[in-house]
């Protein structure tokens, strides 16, 4: 005889579906929370899957335990106790799946075993009992179909019915599946009826010992599952507890709103407010554009969308405008939160900036003031940085291009490789002892250029020094004063020519008389004078006036030089004429004497005669300079608007303290001279308009540079 579910106590029954719907409802609780958190996510599952378990095992044993007639010792408890188990597994499975996606898949797959675990329980409470089964397979199939529709559809409505909450679904996904949970029992009971000892319509007996066991059995599900929901309720207020004092930092020192998917505010923080001065009701319902400053372009804007549209956060920095027109930075970050693959929201986190962006400000002005000051240094000084031993770490530009040397082989090498040695070694002991007692040097030094010229620099050499008072480095600071000290020179020069013009204006008319009436009077005697030794003595004293008058001529072209006839001349063929004129007598003194120019044509106004003797002048110089032999090169090039010919011999060259004084009458390097020569010489170019400039190297040779203005 089929056995109905009516054969189980009324009250029994209905503890057991009390049961289901708290454990079914405390399943999908903990689902829906499992599917919102990051943190604690084992611990709900497992309180999930136990509290699903739980539901589908409960009228299993009610049920399966009141069709046993006697209700004690015919129940298998081990067998009960592993269907639980089974139960909670397959629930598990179920909610594994779906806890990683809510789609239809997932879905289909969990209600599925859901029903297999209705299924297993059953069957395997009617083995506890020792009954068999009789079924019609369309029948059973039928069943569970239905059982699993009922459970699908409301996971379905749980998750897929987007017009309500899910706190509002959540009642009705519970009802459906208590009663799949239910109808399945029911219907299981109806197509795999057991051998049963009760007559179909009547009661079973409530007797003591099935109230304890159903009410310790009821305790005990109750306990467990307020035991599951309290931990996990724990769990979460901890968690929550940790949000609100993330929360409590965050309004406390950033600037928080949170805005739909359309960009309008939803939330502001009181740290908005207060940057903002807006109040709470002028900015809930509106967008950002109220603190637009309009800093920002266009572009600016339409990039950050495009950014957070795509799920992606951005992070930038934003001038916006305050109620009152100041405007203020803030450094933000927008964080998108997604649903079903799309943004539904955005909470934007600010923090002010505006003190940061005014340092920068003033920064960046002082960096570009620095900036402008080293490009104007290193346009019109020559830096360089040493360490404590001289060593060069640091050059610029402009000490490259005047020295000649790249920065490469400046860098490692101490001031030692543009010494000119025009000053002594105590010169530079000086200057030494002076900086490394930590004070500041100033002076004058020539140095060496690669290319063998010179140059003059004013220098400033600072001391850094260390806690300690120790030098650590030095910063020197020159500037070229090679074109100031050649004016000086040529001042020294002219002012020296002056001087002895006025001198030979006086001397030459005082000594041009008695000088003819003495040569008159020696050429009377050598007339009479028939003694040999003393018409000797005559020509003697004949040689020495002839000697003194053409001193006396020399003084006069200085005093009252002759007048320049200044003509448009090629200069290239007036300096290859006197190279010829001297060019047999340099092989006679095992002289090579050889012309360079980069110019067929180079047209300057000059008197073409005493250029030629000045050209001349300064090549048989550099001869007298050369008793053994050598080379002479004279080097004709442009130069901007001037044309610069150089004289250089290899010859013994000079010291500078006769370099200093070349020019200056009576002064000479020669066994036999006046020094008037060069005198004349640098005056006849200055004539032109032009300078002449010597450098001298002793045993290494002397250039003479002329420079004319084209």
């Amino acid at each position: 005889m089929e056995q109905s579910i009516v054969a189980s106590n009324p009250v029994l029954f209905m503890i057991a579906v009390l049961l289901i719907i708290m454990a079914c409802y405390t399943a999908l609780d903990l689902l829906t929370t499992l599917l919102t958190i990051k943190r604690y996510k084992r611990l709900v599952y497992i309180g999930s899957s136990c509290s699903m378990g739980v539901a589908i095992w409960t009228l299993n044993f009610v049920v399966i335990f009141t069709l046993d007639n006697s209700g004690m010792a015919a129940y298998n408890f081990s067998t009960m106790i592993f269907s639980l188990a089974l139960a909670i597994a397959l629930a598990g499975v179920g909610l594994l799946a779906i806890s990683y996606k809510t789609q239809v898949l997932q879905i289909v797959f969990c209600g599925f075993m859901f029903t297999m675990a209705i299924l297993s329980n059953y069957i395997m409470g009617t083995s506890s009992l020792n009954n068999s089964l009789h079924f019609n397979p369309l029948s059973v199939f039928s069943t569970i179909f239905s059982i699993f529709i009922l459970f699908v559809a409301a996971l379905a409505i749980l998750f897929h019915f987007n017009k309500l909450s899910q706190s509002s679904l959540k009642p009705v996904s519970t009802l459906l599946m208590s009663g799949a949970i239910i109808e399945g029992y029911y219907l299981f009971v109806r197509v795999l009826p057991m051998n049963a000892k009760n007559e179909a319509g009547e009661f079973v007996p409530l007797t003591p010992f099935m109230l304890y066991l159903t009410c310790f059995v009821s305790l005990f599900i109750l306990a467990s599952l307020i035991a599951s929901s309290t931990i996990v309720g724990r769990r979460l207020a901890k968690s929550d507890n940790t949000v609100s004092d993330i929360r409590y930092a965050l309004d406390q020192s950033a600037i928080v709103a949170i805005t739909d998917a359309n960009g309008i505010i939803s939330y502001v923080n009181e740290k908005f407010l207060e940057i903002s001065q807006y109040e709470k009701h002028e900015l809930i319902g509106k967008n950002h554009s109220i603190i637009n400053s309009g800093h920002h372009p266009k572009e600016f804007f339409t990039d950050l969308w495009l950014t957070i549209s795509q799920g992606k956060t951005w992070h930038g920095e934003i001038c916006n405008r305050a109620k009152d027109g100041n405007v203020y930075w803030v450094d933000t970050t927008i964080v998108p939160f997604m649903k079903k693959g799309k943004p539904y929201q955005y909470i934007s986190i600010r923090s002010d900036i505006s003190s940061r962006k005014k340092a920068e400000n003033a920064l960046k002005e002082s960096i570009k003031e620095l900036e402008d000051m080293h490009y104007a240094i290193n346009q019109s000084l020559i830096v360089a940085i040493t360490d404590d031993k001289g060593v060069i770490i640091e050059v610029n530009e402009k000490f490259s291009e005047v020295s000649g040397y790249g920065r490469g082989e400046l860098i490692g090498q101490t001031h030692k490789i543009v010494n000119s040695g025009y000053h002594s070694k105590e010169f530079f002991e000086k200057m030494w002892m002076t900086v490394r007692e930590c004070k500041v040097w100033k002076g004058e030094i020539r140095n060496k250029a690669k290319d063998g010229s010179f140059y003059w620099v004013d220098t400033t050499i600072v001391p850094f020094f260390s806690e300690e008072g120790k030098p650590f480095q030095y910063l020197t600071i020159r500037y070229d004063i090679t074109e100031r000290k050649q004016s000086e020179e040529m001042l020294h020069r002219q002012d020296k020519l002056a001087a002895v013009g006025q001198l030979a204006a006086g001397v030459a008319h005082e000594i041009r008389n008695p000088l003819t009436s003495m040569k008159g009077y020696t050429e009377f005697l050598q007339l009479d004078e028939t003694d040999e030794n003393k018409q000797e003595y005559l020509e003697i004293i004949m040689d020495e006036i002839n000697r003194v008058n053409e001193i006396v001529e020399e003084f006069l072209q200085l005093a009252k030089p002759q007048a320049l006839t200044l003509e448009m001349k090629n200069l290239v063929p007036i300096i290859q004429n006197v190279v010829s004129l001297t060019e047999f007598e340099a092989r006679k003194k095992n002289i090579t004497l050889i012309s360079d120019c980069n110019d067929e044509e180079i047209f300057v106004r000059c008197d073409e005669n005493r250029l030629k003797q000045v050209i001349l002048n300064f090549i048989k110089n550099g001869m007298e300079a050369m008793p053994d032999g050598g080379f002479i090169k004279v080097f004709t090039e442009l130069k901007g608007d001037k044309v610069q010919i150089s004289i250089t011999d290899t010859g013994i060259g000079m010291p500078p303290e006769q370099l200093k004084r070349l020019g200056e009458p009576f002064f000479t390097t020669k066994k036999s001279g006046n020094g008037l020569g060069l005198m004349i010489s640098f005056k006849i170019i200055e004539s032109h308009l032009g300078n002449v400039f010597v450098e001298s190297e002793v045993n290494k040779g002397t250039v003479f540079k002329i420079v004319l203005p084209i």
